[in-house]
């Protein structure tokens, strides 16, 4: 997984990444992460078990929208959080914007990019909305899902390329009337070179990279060269750990507690924060059962053809090398009560583990 050739030849990542990264004084000027005990923050998908209960009308639940999930996250001493604004929520902007200030919180916000000029409106009224709770920061994904489970071949790629920059261009003057900077996700979607492409190509201080620090393993990325090529372009972050298993159709991949998978956790933050002095951590820890990374499928390779087959050995090398030595967690088969219980505690640990091992 190196960008060059033993001839020195750039590879197949694309020259992109290769060259000096763009970085606008803007960009450079973010908005600094609270100090205190707990670095991180908490992603909302944090919490995945635990909003589909809050949808789904069911107890059990220790918050109910953005606001109650900002006071539970200080309660767990979290820097902040990174959350969407339901429109059943437009009256609680101003009260999440003073109670984040007045406690020294992190928010942030999430939302869909306009598909097309007609839904430009809806856009614009989004941002408004997160910019009066105070979000100067909105994640985004321009896929949504993955891109081996939804792209059927190499020209739905074409087309899902195409239309993401479409998207961010039209976002792109919204943003900047607004005053709030996107984050596009890595998102088991594009692949590290597109991705760095798509956003040297639009060259705009108002839209970054939410970099995710586990994602583009399951696109057989090295997930240190990620993290430090995406770094540059960074608005906000994921930080997870990952632990991997082998499997018959290729391999088996888990969110886990922070600590307890293969990541070198602290490096990758070291590298975010040189290039990012004052970025934003949140935790995405998905409490789930394992992803099956499908790469030993021909399906799977219907939009990465241009992947040299080395990439594939040595990212199946490393599975096997770093494969966990016990059962990756599962939820299925457990009570809904369980469910929430066990996703509060892993982001407990995580948070414990953050307190200890990041300055």
């Amino acid at each position: 997984m190196q960008l060059t050739s033993k001839t020195g030849q750039v590879s197949w990542k694309s020259r992109a990444i290769a060259a000096a990264p763009f970085v606008s004084d803007s960009l450079a000027a973010l908005p600094a992460a609270r100090s205190g005990a707990c670095p991180l923050g908490i992603g909302m998908h944090s919490y995945g078990s635990a909003w589909r209960a809050v949808n789904e009308g069911k107890p059990g639940v220790r918050f109910t929208g953005a606001f109650s999930f900002l006071e539970y996250a200080h309660s767990l001493g979290a820097a902040g959080v990174q959350v969407s604004i339901r429109r059943d929520e437009l009256a609680d902007t101003g009260r999440i914007r003073d109670r984040s200030e007045a406690l020294g919180l992190m928010f942030e916000s999430q939302l869909a990019l306009p598909r097309q000029e007609t839904d430009l409106e809806r856009f614009d009224a989004e941002l408004k909305t997160i910019r009066s709770a105070g979000a100067k920061v909105a994640r985004t994904a321009v896929l949504g899902t993955r891109r081996y489970e939804t792209l059927k071949s190499a020209a739905e790629c074409r087309e899902f390329k195409e239309h993401g920059a479409r998207s961010l261009a039209l976002a792109e003057p919204s943003l900047k009337r607004h005053g709030v900077r996107l984050a596009v996700e890595n998102h088991k979607d594009w692949l590290l070179p597109e991705l760095v492409e798509l956003l040297r190509r639009l060259g705009s201080e108002w839209v970054g990279a939410c970099v995710d620090t586990g994602n583009s393993l399951a696109l057989l990325e090295d997930p240190y060269e990620v993290v430090e090529a995406l770094a540059p372009f960074a608005v906000t972050t994921h930080i997870k750990d990952m632990g991997v298993r082998e499997h018959g159709r290729g391999f088996l991949l888990s969110e886990v507690p922070i600590g307890e998978g293969f990541l070198d956790v602290p490096r990758m933050i070291g590298a975010l924060r040189k290039a990012r002095p004052g970025i934003a951590l949140n935790l995405e820890m998905i409490t789930r059962d394992p992803l099956q990374i499908p790469c030993l499928t021909r399906g799977y390779w219907a939009t990465l053809e241009e992947m040299p087959g080395k990439q594939l050995a040595q990212a199946l090398a490393q599975v096997k090398k770093h494969a966990s030595p016990k059962p990756l967690p599962r939820v299925a088969g457990l009570t809904a009560a369980k469910q929430l219980e066990l996703e509060d505690n892993n982001v407990r640990q995580c948070l414990r583990w953050a307190s200890e091992k990041v300055g």
